[in-house]
């Protein structure tokens, strides 16, 4: 492996710089999608571990899974907010460089205002399906608007997350659309808050997907969360 680490470096620091090294090479190579999944029985076999990305429309999920795959249209945005409602799968890895490694689940959004309540029901057993069953299932990351902080709806699904004793970290998402005294406040509200759940991972991430921000730390976390 390439030496990524500074002299001095803490063990704590080079372990972290080593797996982003090892995830920018990963997420250079094949990343495939592979299924959408309106339903638990169109789940593929679970065979490896998954990292699922969750969060309310219109929070930047599509970029972000672009910016972490290093995409530009992988995951595909829309101007409709809580379009997709289905489980959307995505292998990281295979082909000519060895097995898959492991696979992205993008959720469906959540917190669309228009949607029929028939759909939001769907959606809420889906969700809380998934999160209870899917042993394959390592962590969930959570995003949040760095422009709104969290959200009483977020807090229902971090109460979910909780419930399915699934970790999840809180991403939080546009950090250079705010000022920084700005971004500072919310930084430290949001964790303060995932201080209060049982399943929040310690620690935030502060990304912009438009500028870069976080996203390379990031893949670090999510490669290593993938081999626990």
């Amino acid at each position: 492996m390439t030496d990524t680490h500074a002299p001095g470096d803490s063990p704590e620091e080079q372990r972290r710089a080593e797996y982003q090294e090892r995830a920018r090479k990963l997420f250079s190579g094949p990343v495939n999608f592979l299924l959408s999944a309106p339903e638990l029985r169109f789940l593929p076999e679970p065979t490896v571990p998954e990292i699922a990305v969750a969060g309310r429309s219109n929070v930047g999920k599509s970029s972000l899974l672009n910016a972490l795959t290093g995409r530009k249209s992988i995951a595909r945005t829309s101007v409709t907010p809580g379009r997709t409602q289905e489980l959307n799968y995505f292998d990281v890895g295979g082909g000519e460089s060895g097995p898959v490694q492991f696979r992205l689940v993008d959720m469906p959004g959540y917190g669309f205002a228009k949607a029929p309540l028939a759909i939001v029901r769907k959606w809420r057993f889906l969700v809380n399906d998934y999160l209870r069953g899917r042993q394959v299932l390592k962590r969930t990351l959570l995003l949040i608007d760095a422009r709104h902080g969290i959200k009483p709806v977020d807090h229902e699904i971090m109460e979910m997350l909780d419930t399915a004793a699934v970790s999840y970290r809180i991403v939080l998402t546009k950090a250079d659309k705010i000022k920084a005294s700005e971004l500072e406040d919310v930084t430290a509200r949001t964790l303060a808050e995932a201080r209060k759940h049982s399943g929040a991972y310690p620690g935030i991430s502060v990304t912009s997907s438009e500028k870069g921000m976080g996203i390379a730390e990031l893949r670090g976390f999510v490669l290593e969360s993938a081999e626990i």
